[in-house]
């Protein structure tokens, strides 16, 4: 076993990595199907429970591991930091929203995850460094939200966009309730020292943590590949059989 201890000045968690990498790796899952369903090799509604819920699990994660990772980047002293990785998560936004709108205009990304991380990370930021109360409000979001109808806003998308000039449809959106709940419970796993856990030292755990870490790049780049290997290999398919 391999433990994952900090020290100064700079340490990656492994297990936080490993943590980060399964939601990578159900991403890709979940983005491989949707695209195998794009171009007719499986058919299934995104509205079924599994999916809808395949997908909100890969959100808990992402989310709860923003969370986790400024409450252990903030107790090390390493705020400034901050800057430049809101700097890089802007400028990937923009990225995203520039080439879905070149790409498909009528259903281009305006507000999808990476859109809510860089927001939800700034306004989480200054309840981080107080995990308890953080992890209170969080979940005071989360059970109002699936409880009542309070935090659902049925009316809020048709009305932005009858006033912004935006899509009625795009092909990713992340509405912030109650992911800013799981965002603001996150620090709480770093308060609790899940990043300081165990990892077994083998391949697949070497893979999930690399993920993990390059986890930014592969969000950009992964529906790109995926979407011209499945797109080619549909075109192989027509021209001959």
């Amino acid at each position: 076993m391999q433990t994952s201890h900090f020290s100064a000045p700079v340490k990656r968690s492994a297990f936080l990595d490993l943590y980060r990498g399964l939601a990578v790796l159900l991403m890709i899952a979940f983005h491989f199907c949707w695209d195998l369903r794009n171009f007719g090799f499986i058919d299934f509604s995104i509205y079924d429970p599994f999916w809808v819920y395949f997908r909100r699990v890969i959100l808990v994660l992402f989310l709860s591991a923003v969370g986790w990772s400024t409450y252990v980047a903030l107790t090390k002293n390493s705020a400034a930091s901050f800057w430049k990785r809101d700097v890089k998560l802007l400028i990937c936004t923009l990225i995203i929203s520039v080439a879905t709108y070149l790409a498909m205009p009528t259903q281009w990304i305006y507000f999808g995850i990476l859109h809510f991380i860089f927001s939800a990370s700034i306004l989480a930021r200054p309840l981080t460094t107080r995990p308890i109360t953080s992890a209170l409000l969080g979940a005071t979001v989360v059970v109002v939200y699936q409880s009542t109808t309070w935090l659902h806003f049925p009316h809020a998308f048709s009305t932005i966009t009858h006033y912004l000039a935006l899509p009625q449809r795009t092909l990713d959106i992340v509405f912030p309730f109650p992911w800013i709940g799981v965002v603001f419970i996150g620090p709480l796993l770093g308060y609790l020292n899940w990043h300081t856990f165990a990892t077994p030292d083998n391949r697949l755990v070497h893979i999930l943590a690399f993920m993990g870490r390059y986890a930014l790049p592969i969000y950009l780049t992964h529906q790109l590949l995926l979407f011209a290997l499945v797109g080619g290999f549909r075109m192989v398919l027509t021209l001959y059989l």
